[in-house]
């Protein structure tokens, strides 16, 4: 399972996730935002940094580090990353703090002489991912997270229930980014199953759950509700665009806010099949770089 990028996108869409692994979080939280950062002379390449927000005093800066797999020297290299870059940025941070996750204890370094000071100061925090058991007990976010170690046998389970939890509590746009979420980890654990496989595997039907009926509504208010009249396929494709259209809309909005106009106006262009490979698409861009270029790929071969 490519579980570097499931967890690069569960923290850049809820850099609050981590956050609730810990104890003692800053009061800012919420404000944080999530970044993968690479540190040189020599390069250094650091899983992620948790920023406080820009514009106040000197905050704390937080180095994250997610390890699968067993690495005798990764308190070495996050230690060595972590100094540098505070170092480089000293002016910005008025103190760091490490956070490290691991599945299981298992996989943890066993060599930790020269760091015992460190790891067992409040400096450094180690999360194990097996002291989360009871997915019930714990926030939508962090079951969402859990659901990432989950074992094949059980994630079906797992997975229609977080679906279920976040279409009953969650407010709209956390539901909607659960349905993205739960779908990509299946994906990337199920990997001989086509997207709509999962889909019916987790006995998805967009149509019918709430936050979609919301985008539906907000399409008709938009005055398309024409395109929908019964019986004409046409109408009801355009209908399905609408829907994709304005759901893409929101998940641009949430991981870049405002998009320049000549990219919305592109936008509005596309066509019900290009929007759902943009669906799927966009879960691997970082930047409206990224959209940019993949709207120019449509565009070109257009031509």
């Amino acid at each position: 399972m490519r579980r570097d990028s499931i967890f690069y996108k569960l923290f850049q869409q809820m850099p609050s996730l981590v956050f609730e692994l810990i104890p003692d979080p800053p009061a800012n939280a919420s404000a944080y935002r999530f970044e993968s950062v690479a540190v040189k002379e020599p390069k250094f390449e650091i899983d992620g940094v948790f920023l406080p927000p820009e514009g106040s005093s000197p905050g704390v800066i937080y180095f994250f580090e997610i390890q699968f797999q067993t690495d005798e020297q990764l308190y070495e290299r996050l230690f060595a990353e972590s100094f540098l870059y505070f170092y480089r940025h000293r002016s910005r941070f008025q103190d760091w703090r490490a956070i490290v996750i691991y599945p299981t204890r298992r996989i943890e370094q066993a060599n930790t002489l020269p760091y015992q000071d460190l790891l067992s100061s409040q400096r450094v925090l180690v999360v194990y991912l097996e002291d989360f058991r009871d997915t019930e007990a714990v926030s939508l976010e962090v079951a969402l997270l859990l659901l990432t170690t989950t074992p094949e046998a059980q994630a079906p389970a797992t997975a229609r229930n977080l679906l279920q939890r976040s279409q009953q509590a969650a407010p709209p746009e956390l539901a909607r980014l659960m349905i993205e979420m739960v779908t990509t980890i299946m994906v990337y654990k199920f990997t001989h199953l086509s997207r709509q496989e999962v889909e019916a595997m987790l006995d998805i039907k967009l149509q019918e759950t709430r936050v979609y009926q919301e985008a539906k509504a907000e399409g008709r208010e938009e005055g398309l509700e024409a395109g929908r009249e019964e019986g004409r396929e046409e109408g009801r494709e355009e209908g399905r665009a609408v829907e994709a259209r304005s759901l893409i809309r929101r998940q641009l909005a949430r991981r870049f806010a405002k998009l320049p106009n000549p990219i919305a106006a592109q936008l509005e262009e596309l066509s019900l099949p290009q929007l759902e490979v943009l669906a799927e698409a966009l879960l691997d861009f970082t930047s409206v770089a990224d959209l940019a270029q993949w709207l120019q790929t449509q565009s070109d071969a257009q031509l």
